[in-house]
């Protein structure tokens, strides 16, 4: 057949290309010397490589050595890996009311999330900051959710906009949800302090609100506990929670896909049913999911040794971007809160407009957002990124 009534395809609704794919071929064809991507969300270090981990080539190594068969995980995942990563995610609460599942990234954790508030609780709204990772809002009004939006933070003063956040929180009936990232905010790097932590950690209790937590950077910003803190505080205080965790920036397991999904419950039967929802869900979407990354997170996680290379490396990491950030900071007297900042991202005041000039102008690629990937920086780039910036912005001041 050939006509078009007949066709699914055509009765498709064209969708927009993603703009930071359309960003990363500009790059890939703009020749200019010294140009600068900013905008793929990846770590690099000085040389601009996103390097595989020694301590992951290690695993791998011992992974082909030891490995004796390809078939099937089963729904849950490697549960090695899971055990493993428990220890790390939650310290002593490891082992208190936690049911993890394994998923494919960090995104698909948070798919799993969405299917289940939305199965939980149909009627829930779910509280989202603006701005967040675009991302978070397709995932979860593709499972139905409705979303509800918090103010998060200003560009200009680079500050959390605690206050209308809360504000916002305050309107939350019980049952409704709240999605809150747990370090290295994506995309401003501005995250919570400890007492603001505590603040929101009250008002999740006072009013009843289920807390979904985002930690895809544990390392990243202050450390791996201190990373894990904000996460904490909340679940101390929330009965039930979900967290959807991701492995892929701090093992640099990108590709690998490498994820895991956590629900917390303080009551055995309450986590039960929600870990046979979960299984079912993670069937539905996946079947079983992928084995190679979490192979071999659990086997660094189960050495010492690897343990102790891995550390070593991410601190490596962590510590480059705090030097970016202090060099842009001392650059430049409007981006100082820029040093107290956590992670790969910073979110600049700048225009749509102003974004296409530099890169028209600078060869200088981020996102319309005016979101900057620090690690696309080195430090001695810097003073020549800040004097283009000072000269973008100066019609602004003037």
């Amino acid at each position: 057949m050939t006509g078009s009534s007949a066709s699914v395809f055509s009765g498709l609704t064209p969708q927009a290309p993603d703009g930071l794919l359309a960003l990363i071929g500009a790059y890939r064809s703009d020749l200019r010397p010294g140009k600068l991507d900013l905008g793929v969300g990846v770590y690099r270090d000085a040389l601009g490589r996103t390097p595989v981990f020694a301590a992951v080539k290690a695993a791998e190594r011992l992974l082909v050595e030891g490995q004796d068969t390809k078939a099937y995980l089963g729904a849950e995942g490697d549960v090695g890996y899971l055990e493993a990563l428990r220890q790390l995610v939650f310290g002593a609460r490891a082992q208190a009311g936690v049911f993890g599942v394994q998923t494919p990234g960090g995104t698909g954790a948070l798919r799993l999330a969405a299917e289940l508030l939305a199965a939980g609780r149909p009627a829930a709204r779910l509280f989202v900051g603006a701005p967040t990772w675009p991302n978070h809002e397709q995932i979860f009004e593709a499972a139905g959710v409705t979303l509800a939006t918090y103010d998060y933070f200003d560009a200009a003063s680079q500050t959390v906009r605690f206050e209308a956040m809360m504000d916002a929180l305050a309107t939350a009936a019980p049952g409704d949800a709240v999605l809150l990232q747990g370090a290295c905010h994506n995309p401003t790097g501005a995250d919570l302090t400890k007492d603001q932590w505590r603040i929101v950690a009250d008002l999740v209790a006072e009013r009843g609100l289920f807390p979904i937590i985002d930690l895809a950077y544990q390392g990243l910003g202050r450390g791996l506990e201190d990373d894990a803190l904000g996460m904490r505080l909340i679940l101390e205080a929330a009965p039930e929670a979900l967290v959807a965790y991701s492995c892929d920036k701090n093992f640099g397991l990108y590709r690998e896909r490498t994820g895991a999904l956590f629900a917390v419950c303080d009551q055995p039967q309450r986590l039960s049913k929600a870990g046979s929802n979960i299984l079912a869900l993670a069937r539905a979407n996946w079947s079983m999911p992928p084995d190679h990354g979490a192979a071999v997170v659990r086997i660094i996680l189960s050495d010492s040794d690897l343990t102790t290379m891995w550390t070593t490396e991410l601190e490596t990491m962590r510590q480059r971007l705090v030097d970016v950030r202090a060099a842009l900071a001392n650059h430049c007297p409007d981006l100082v809160a820029l040093k107290d900042q956590n992670g790969l991202f910073a979110c600049l005041p700048l225009t749509p407009h102003q974004v296409g000039r530099f890169r028209d102008d600078h060869a200088v690629y981020l996102a319309s957002s005016g979101r900057i990937n620090l690690a696309g920086l080195t430090v001695e780039a810097v003073p020549d990124f800040i004097r283009a910036y000072q000269t973008l912005r100066q019609p602004l001041s003037g």
